[in-house]
């Protein structure tokens, strides 16, 4: 059995490309994949071959974290159907070529534990779903943060979650295109603000300076959590964080409750998933849809189609 997959084959090179679906050792589930999403996060970093070193990493690779897929066939007990809708989370199944992080490929096989079933009003927005999970653990990692850096996906999900859990945050944004078009909470340029006493800021921007510009807007014995990835060793002026007795807290991967909160936000109406998809591609136009995930500034997430290969 074959599928067909993105493949980094070196950083800045891709190719779409038949491989071997080489099942895991033990129970496993074969999912056909309806919709993958690009990151423009930790994608662009294998992408331009600027990821930091860390166990699987090399190439080539599968991309992909972001998936939407259908059962084809499952374990009996395993809980899952022929046709169910699910979520996958990326996975190894390429024999010689890495699975880091696997989703992005019109056929996969997996281990059902690591499947979510979600419902089919979710349909293409479930791609969205590690990042919700994502900005979920930065959220309660802590106090409910004041102040978010960055209006990208992350950013907007967990101003949302932040919403959705009675919090109400303000937004910096340097990009002025990416402050338009929201009513729901506060977005502003970073320079127009002269607030001095946010006891939580999140920082989901990965901008490796972050650390001194923000310590100057934070409240005594306040927090900065820091839920980008970051290619460069992060650095601050430590007079500005000593007089606050500052904290600094990391928010790393997300964690299965994370997912299922998330999944539970959504269905409940608390947390909407729409309007953060803004381009779509067929499959087949991988490397375009990847130059337009990485490249153009309004693209906010950048969707596979992976139905035709069906």
């Amino acid at each position: 059995m074959n599928t067909t997959a993105v493949v980094f084959t070196s950083p800045g090179r891709l190719a779409l490309q038949s491989l071997p679906l080489v099942p895991p050792d033990g129970p496993h589930a074969i999912v056909d994949v309806n919709f993958s999403g690009i990151s423009t996060g930790t994608e662009r970093l294998l992408w331009t071959g600027d990821m930091p070193t860390f166990p699987g990493m090399g190439y080539p690779l599968v991309p992909g974290y972001e998936t939407v897929a259908r059962v084809a066939n499952a374990p009996s007990n395993s809980g899952f159907s022929e046709g169910d809708l699910v979520f996958v989370p990326g996975a190894s199944c390429y024999g010689a070529v890495r699975g880091l992080f696997g989703g992005a490929a019109s056929r996969i096989a997996i281990a059902p534990t690591k499947l979510t079933k979600i419902d089919e009003s979710i349909g293409e927005n479930g791609t969205l779903l590690a990042l919700a999970a994502t900005a979920h653990h930065a959220v309660v990692l802590g106090k409910l943060p004041e102040l978010i850096i960055g209006h990208g996906v992350v950013g907007r999900l967990i101003a949302r979650i932040t919403q959705a859990l009675g919090g109400t945050p303000t937004v910096w944004e340097m990009n002025a295109e990416r402050r338009n078009g929201v009513t729901e909470y506060c977005v502003i340029d970073p320079a127009a603000d002269t607030r001095k006493d946010y006891a939580c800021i999140v920082d989901a921007s990965g901008d490796t300076n972050i650390l001194d510009v923000s310590m100057m807007h934070l409240a005594r014995h306040g927090e900065i959590i820091l839920a980008g990835f970051y290619s460069e060793p992060l650095h601050f002026i430590f007079p500005p964080a000593f007089m606050r007795e500052a904290s600094i807290r990391i928010a790393a991967q997300w964690e299965p409750k994370d997912l299922q909160t998330a999944v539970e936000l959504v269905l409940s109406g608390k947390l909407s998933l729409d309007g953060i998809i803004t381009h779509r591609n067929a499959a087949s136009q991988a490397a375009s849809a990847y130059d337009t995930a990485f490249r153009n500034t309004e693209c906010l997430k950048m969707v596979l189609d992976w139905r035709t290969f069906q």
